[in-house]
């Protein structure tokens, strides 16, 4: 959790809050220091609520740690996808859903970062193994729906999921946050890694850790010679050096804490809604 990674002791003096970073300073304060009294939270709550509560859907926020442009930091897909998973969770959990949010996966698949300093990539392959234990040791203690949320765009669960959901009772789902909202309607310009949205949804969330928008780079990208690639028709891996300079896909320069509180509060009030409707739902009768 977010506690976890950061630390409560002394938070503010290491991060400095100023002025303008403190535009949400009461939610800044909720992230880092109000997780003690969660239910739904598994990384602040004890053995003895746990016993008490049947739980019956997991969400498991799946991250990575990367570099983010030159003004977001290494955790920023763990911070957003643990943010999103955590307030979405609460509201579920106020309509009467007992979910339960797990410790966020902080390493993603990076294998066109691998050259990147401190990009720490995690294969597939792993991902798969440690997903299957995962839901097996959710099947053995009768939690049988597991939500993976996953917060990076290399990351991909669809296949695992595939291979593995005839091995489990646990029914599993997954589901980008970034793609719970259509990001059109709150963000002028393109972009998937370090741009506006990403900077925009930061600068809400966790203003501390953004740094001035004046020494964020410009976010350029190379263009691919091959049509098809330009098209997204098809796909490969982008080598990530030879792809963008400074780390980041689109400009990042039109961000604002407003943006990010309205796109936020789109994709929670979604994701929430999804929540309520997955604890209720009958796993043997999900279609009519």
């Amino acid at each position: 959790m977010l506690c976890g990674i950061y630390g409560t002791s002394n938070l503010k003096e290491r991060y400095s809050l100023t002025p303008a970073t403190r535009v949400n300073e009461s939610l800044y304060q909720q992230l880092f220091f109000g997780f003690m009294s969660r239910r739904y939270l598994l990384a602040a709550t004890s053995w003895k609520t746990v016993q008490q509560i049947p739980y019956g859907v997991a969400i498991l926020p799946w991250g990575a740690t990367e570099a983010h442009g030159y003004h977001l930091p290494y955790s920023t897909d763990n911070v957003q996808v643990e943010y999103i998973a955590t307030e979405a969770a609460r509201r579920a959990y106020e309509q009467g859903a007992y979910v339960v949010v797990l410790p966020c996966v902080p390493f993603g698949v990076q294998t066109g970062q691998r050259d990147i300093q401190l990009c720490i990539n995690m294969n597939p392959s792993t991902q798969a193994a440690v997903l299957q234990d995962v839901a097996e040791s959710l099947d053995v203690q009768g939690i049988h729906k597991l939500l993976i949320l996953n917060g990076h765009g290399g990351n991909d669960f669809r296949q695992i999921i595939r291979e593995l959901q005839p091995k489990t009772r646990v029914l599993l789902c997954t589901a980008n946050w970034y793609q719970l909202a259509d990001r059109t309607e709150y963000f002028t310009e393109p972009g998937d890694h370090a741009d506006e949205l990403e900077t925009s949804v930061m600068m809400y969330i966790a203003p501390a850790l953004v740094r001035p928008l004046e020494e964020a780079g410009e976010g350029n990208t190379k263009r691919h010679r091959i049509r098809a690639m330009r098209e997204g028709k098809v796909w490969m891996p982008r080598p990530w050096r030879i792809v963008s300079h400074d780390t980041g896909v689109g400009s990042p320069h039109a961000a604002s804490p407003e943006k990010g509180k309205a796109f936020v509060e789109a994709v929670v009030s979604y994701l929430a809604q999804f929540l309520v409707e997955f604890a209720a739902a009958d796993a043997a009768n999900l279609y009519e």
